[in-house]
């Protein structure tokens, strides 16, 4: 199979667990199960066949390093698993729009645009060739995020976008992509085993067995720089439908809820703790409460997911499907273009590799 070219905009903790997990992955054996995986093959694509082959960051302590090292530094503080060998990949600085927070300035090690000069992503995707260009720039980055979208159009780029600002959910950028032959995956990436996907499936089990859910709540702390950037409320917006819908969609009736990022705790580093709380009434109108903790490595559980999504993207490539990946998407993702229940998404996805699902 050809390789599967990756261009990565944003070099923090996501893009350090994926790219350690490219290299850790690699000699994975099919005929075993292997933690951590869903799919060691995927269409006909095993792990060994993703490259990245261009990044994009602000941190002026990652630009100009090898992306095997500029995944480790500072605030960078992903568990490391692996042994990343020199990748022969330059950072290049990336154009800062809205990407970066007035308070995220210091924490990202800004760079200064007189030191770095400015950077043309659409020649680099294309003198790269990269099949894709994988969107983890902060969130709340919509202006960053629409000239990623543009770039890669531009380009003749596939996107995978894993932060909720909404591209393949949005009828007009899917046009977009459609428009250009070009696939789409988004959007906000859900976890391997996370707070979003634990919530929606103990809601399922709720309704499937004739519980009415009365209220229920999503509160979750972390100490890595997405939670850091995450405290300013306005950048919010966006990330709280995501999540909220994500859960909300399952239930055929208006629920009382709250779900979102609740607090920063810098000695948590990567760490994510999740507190779920779901209040309703079953037979006889009797109540029932469910309480459930959650703490997990935040970011291998997205680079978890990902790692699928990168191949069914480069299926999608092959096959000249064009505009928003909706298989993948409903499984993958917490605001696809269409919600359905995990189980359906999950058999889409394997309708979608054997060539039944065109989308």
């Amino acid at each position: 199979m050809p390789e599967i070219r990756v261009a990565i905009a944003g070099v923090g903790n996501c893009a350090s667990a994926l790219i350690q997990g490219i290299e850790y992955y690699k000699n994975a054996r099919e005929d075993v199960t292997v933690p951590g995986l869903m799919h060691v093959n995927f269409g006909g694509y095993h792990i060994r066949d993703i490259k990245v082959v261009a990044a994009f960051d602000v941190n002026k302590n990652k630009i100009g390093k090898d992306l095997a090292e500029a995944i480790f530094a500072e605030p960078n503080c992903c568990a490391i698993f692996a042994d990343v060998p020199p990748l022969g990949v330059k950072v290049s600085p990336a154009p800062i729009l809205d990407g970066v927070a007035e308070h995220m300035k210091s924490p990202f090690n800004l760079y200064d645009s007189n030191e770095f000069g400015q950077t043309d992503v659409v020649e680099i995707l294309k003198e790269t060739e990269a099949d894709m260009l994988l969107n983890y720039l902060p969130v709340g980055s919509r202006n960053a995020t629409h000239f990623y979208a543009q770039a890669a159009l531009d380009a003749g780029s596939a996107l995978v976008n894993c932060i909720p600002e909404f591209i393949a959910s949005d009828a007009e950028w899917s046009r977009k992509f459609e428009e250009k032959g070009l696939p789409a995956a988004g959007d906000d990436i859900k976890s391997q085993l996370g707070a979003t996907i634990l919530h929606r499936n103990l809601v399922r089990l709720c309704i499937d067995r004739g519980v009415v859910i009365d209220e229920t709540y999503q509160l979750n702390l972390g100490g890595n720089t997405d939670f850091l950037n995450m405290t300013v409320e306005e950048r919010l917006k966006t990330k709280r439908i995501s999540k909220t819908e994500a859960v909300t969609s399952l239930v055929p009736y208006d629920v009382p809820t709250r779900i979102g990022p609740s607090d920063y705790v810098p000695f948590l580093g990567d760490k994510k703790i999740c507190y779920l709380m779901l209040k309703g009434r079953k037979f006889g109108n009797q109540p029932v409460t469910i309480k459930a903790k959650l703490e997990v490595e935040d970011s291998p559980n997205s680079a978890g997911v990902v790692i699928d999504v990168i191949r069914a993207v480069k299926i999608a490539l092959n096959r000249k499907i064009a505009g928003p990946l909706i298989s993948i998407s409903s499984y993958a993702f917490k605001h696809p273009p269409i919600q359905v229940p995990d189980p359906e998404a999950k058999q889409w996805v394997e309708d979608y590799i054997n060539g039944k699902r065109q989308r």
